[in-house]
């Protein structure tokens, strides 16, 4: 958690020592996303990894359990980061905005952030590879539910609710996944994995939370076809 915190930029400056740890641990991302990037994620090893990034296997288990740590080490940044930006909300914001404009504002924080730690290139390339390696996908929505607890945590909090017996914090929570998946999975599907792109996607999806869940979802035209049948 501190690595995630300190990546995105939140911290003091950190001492010598653990940022030579920092460059070994982004070494080892870098490494490994351009390897899964090419190769895929079953064909990229741990040795592999480390021996891309110049440093010993002890090392890379030193800083990480495994290759699938290693893979979603910047899916866990934009976990992390939205639970913060969760937190930062005016309290007396509403919660659906919140929301939000939670995960539009850490998805420009973390671009930034992604871009000084590694390749943005492979870095979204990867993405495509967690949507079409089946554990590796698992493993990624396993902790992104998971991670779940803290924002609405904090949305109940703010609306004076008690987040263990409101089911309303969680629901919400829970639908913006819903919705940051939608994205993810139109994004690599398409021919545009610029950030750029899949950014517009997150928008797009977003504005579409509020109709999709309390408007009649047919048109004029729909209605009227099916009156004068």
């Amino acid at each position: 958690m501190d690595t995630v915190r300190t990546a995105v930029g939140a911290p003091p400056r950190p001492g010598l020592r653990e940022r030579e740890k920092q460059r070994t641990r982004y070494a080892l991302v870098r490494a490994a996303l351009e390897l899964i990037a090419t190769r895929g994620y079953d064909g990229t090893t741990a040795d592999d990894i480390a021996a891309a990034a110049d440093v010993s296997r002890r090392t890379f288990f030193r800083h990480f359990a495994g290759k699938e740590e290693v893979a979603l080490f910047v899916p866990r940044l934009a976990e992390r980061r939205i639970a913060e930006a969760v937190r930062a909300r005016p309290r007396d914001a509403a919660p659906l905005e919140t929301s939000r404009r939670a995960v539009l504002d850490s998805w420009d924080a973390l671009d930034e952030a992604v871009g000084e730690l590694v390749p943005v290139e492979p870095h979204m390339r990867v993405h495509r590879v967690i949507e079409s390696t089946p554990a590796l996908l698992a493993a990624h929505l396993r902790r992104a539910t998971e991670l779940e607890g803290e924002p609405a945590g904090v949305i109940a909090e703010h609306e004076g609710l008690d987040v263990d017996t409101a089911p309303r914090p969680r629901i919400l929570v829970a639908a913006f996944g819903g919705v940051i998946r939608v994205a993810e999975r139109r994004w690599t599907e398409g021919d545009d994995l610029s950030t750029e792109a899949l950014r517009e996607l997150m928008r797009t999806c977003l504005d579409h939370v509020g109709p999709a869940l309390a408007t009649n979802w047919r048109t004029t035209a729909s209605l009227n076809r099916h009156n004068e049948t």
